[in-house]
């Protein structure tokens, strides 16, 4: 395993699309925390959002929530992990929720604690108290309470590194659940085929859905979006994107319709797509890109459209994960194919700006 350093390299935004890389001294963890050594991390949206702007206010921050790593010290009360694996020294694992464990949802509505009003995400917490607290560095340190995932038989470092993102999209399944009964023979539309909306394909396609079509305007994401399991895609930025929808949909529209860009112009388009008795689930904003518009007459009571929205995970959403892409590789969706390029720490301004510029699909920090 080796001997842990007493100081490690710290990626940390300091500025306008700055981030520096520090070393800082490894922090002392306590009887309820856990050191880990970092493998990974794929950068989100919501990181290239602050990157590029600090509109949450976090400066300076160490950013990186879709990190894995292994256990490197494991304080003497932490045993096993969130499903009740157990846990020790040199195991795999991810993290997600870091919940208050105080508020109303806390203590009485455990169902909904993503929805926590003092909870907490690793790589999303703000100052220097928090450094070692995201997964863009070469350790990070799982506070006391942190939802610890033990995932040794993933050992896949990409497969690894979609999980979090993953979870993101089974919960949207989950809520879409509760307004839309899944068929084999479903017409499931999928807009905007970033990482979130092909994981989004991917897991509908996983459930044994045939019918899926995937709109977006870059023709190397439509691909993807084939190869994952899309049967139809549409390009709207080459044709009339709702007529073709209407066309292959037996001129009546999608049943089931997902939302996954962060786009205000793509939010106000999507309900086209939808046809009489649809349903809807919005899943691109986890950050505010602005407002959007449509028509309540014709988009939402003439159709008698059904919508939900989709915030962030709850834990066992990670678990789903988990399985949904051991799933995906079973059946052999190249699922794996979607972390298309790997910078080192020291490169990570240079994978923020291949994020921006869209070169590929989900970009990843990796240590060697």
């Amino acid at each position: 395993m080796g001997k842990i350093p007493e100081t490690a390299k710290v990626a940390v935004l300091t500025g306008e699309k700055k981030i520096e890389v520090k070393e800082q001294p490894i922090p002392k963890i306590s009887d309820d925390e856990v050191l880990v050594k970092v493998e990974g991390c794929g950068i989100c949206g919501t990181d290239v959002h602050e990157y590029k702007g600090d509109p949450f206010g976090y400066i300076p921050i160490q950013l990186g929530h879709e990190g894995t790593g292994m256990i490197v010290e494991i304080g003497k009360n932490v045993t096993s992990d969130y499903s009740g694996k157990p846990l020790k020294v040199g195991d795999k694992i991810v993290t997600g929720l870091k919940p208050c464990g105080t508020c109303d949802t806390c203590k009485n509505h455990p169902e909904q604690i993503h929805l926590c009003d003092g909870g907490e995400i690793f790589g999303l917490l703000a100052g220097e108290d928090h450094f070692f607290n995201g997964w863009f560095g070469e350790y990070i340190k799982i506070n006391a309470g942190g939802v610890i995932f033990n995932v040794s038989d993933m050992e896949d470092l990409d497969s690894r590194l979609l999980i979090e993102p993953a979870a993101v999209v089974v919960h949207a399944v989950e809520k879409a659940k509760e307004i839309f009964n899944f068929k084999h023979n479903s017409y499931i539309l999928v807009q905007g085929c970033g990482p979130i909306g092909l994981l989004l394909l991917t897991t509908v396609r996983t459930m044994g859905c045939r019918n899926i079509i995937a709109v977006d305007g870059d023709e190397k994401r439509l691909s993807m979006a084939k190869k994952l399991g899309a049967k139809w895609t549409v390009n709207f930025m080459k044709e009339d994107a709702q007529s073709v929808v209407k066309q292959i949909t037996e001129d009546k529209g999608a049943q089931m319709a997902f939302q996954c860009t962060g786009s205000p112009k793509a939010a106000s388009t999507i309900w086209h797509y939808v046809r009489r008795g649809g349903a809807m689930c919005e899943l691109g904003f986890f950050v505010n890109n602005g407002d959007t518009t449509y028509n309540p007459h014709l988009d939402i009571c003439n159709k008698e459209i059904k919508v939900v929205g989709s915030w962030t995970y709850q834990a066992k959403d990670w678990l789903h994960a988990m399985e949904m892409l051991k799933e995906a590789m079973e059946i052999g969706l190249p699922v794996t194919e979607l972390v298309s390029h790997k910078f080192s720490l020291d490169e990570i301004n240079e994978a923020m700006e291949t994020n921006i510029r869209m070169d590929g699909f989900k970009i990843a920090i990796v240590n060697q």
